[in-house]
């Protein structure tokens, strides 16, 4: 039972950021981004989980360019070139789902053209290690392995994580580490993996609001994050079609 309804919170956060990618154009605000979600999420029956969580200001984080995550949506207007990762999380019937896409704005660089490819690239090689038996060390070392091939910085100090009744509970899940280690997958567990990468070094730091991390080096960063379930022969990916 609590499976089938988490798995209903994630085609909920699923159907809010698809319904939010046509929006994604330059001249928009992240503002207006964050109400546009806020208005979807309780349109379809769920409530905006990330909003005043632990003081949390909005509805989604929207973190543009060099901000790796938890970017506070302002009055900062998209401009062509431009990259954003939307994160966001639902609640429904007091279960959660954890989701987050790094998008384009208009035409961009190669260098950002590649940084989203490898990202994302990465959680899905991450995703594959899931299966009962193994454990999350495996998860790790697979987007380890993958980020520093392509030299990208892997962010350390933040990690996917168990979801469920909560937005975040155990295990944590870091994008670094040594296959055989950590907690074992066992059937039932959810759990969300989420890669972020930065085209530069690794260093973030945490600006004034005590909420926006940024890259030191000011070079851009990428998000990507799916909700996965451990099944009894492998996983599903409960946050895509």
């Amino acid at each position: 039972r609590e499976i089938e309804l988490i798995t209903i919170s994630c085609s909920k956060a699923l159907e809010t950021l698809e319904y939010l990618e046509e929006f994604i154009k330059p001249g928009i605000t992240t503002k207006k981004l964050d109400t546009l979600a806020e208005s979807y999420i309780t349109k379809i029956g769920c409530i905006p989980a990330l909003k005043n969580y632990e003081g949390y200001p909005a509805t989604i984080c929207a973190s543009v360019n060099d901000t790796v995550v938890h970017g506070i949506p302002n009055n900062y207007k998209l401009k062509e070139g431009d990259i954003i990762s939307i994160d966001l999380s639902v609640s429904y019937k007091g279960y959660y789902s954890d989701i987050a896409k790094t998008y384009p704005v208009g035409n961009i660089s190669n260098d950002k053209k590649e940084l989203l490819r490898r990202t994302e690239e990465s959680l899905y090689l991450g995703i594959e290690q899931v299966k009962p038996g193994n454990r999350i060390g495996d998860i790790s070392n697979a987007i380890e392995n993958y980020a520093k091939k392509h030299n990208l910085g892997i962010v350390r100090e933040l990690v996917g994580h168990g979801v469920g009744i909560k937005i975040h509970e155990d295990p944590n899940i870091p994008n670094y580490g040594e296959k055989g280690t950590g907690p074992l997958l066992k059937p039932g567990m959810i759990i969300a993996i989420e890669p972020m990468l930065n085209l530069g070094k690794e260093d973030i730091y945490l600006s004034d609001d005590d909420w926006t991390i940024k890259t030191m080096d000011e070079l851009p960063s990428a998000h990507f994050e799916h909700t996965v379930l451990v099944t009894d022969i492998g996983y599903k990916i409960l946050t895509k079609r």
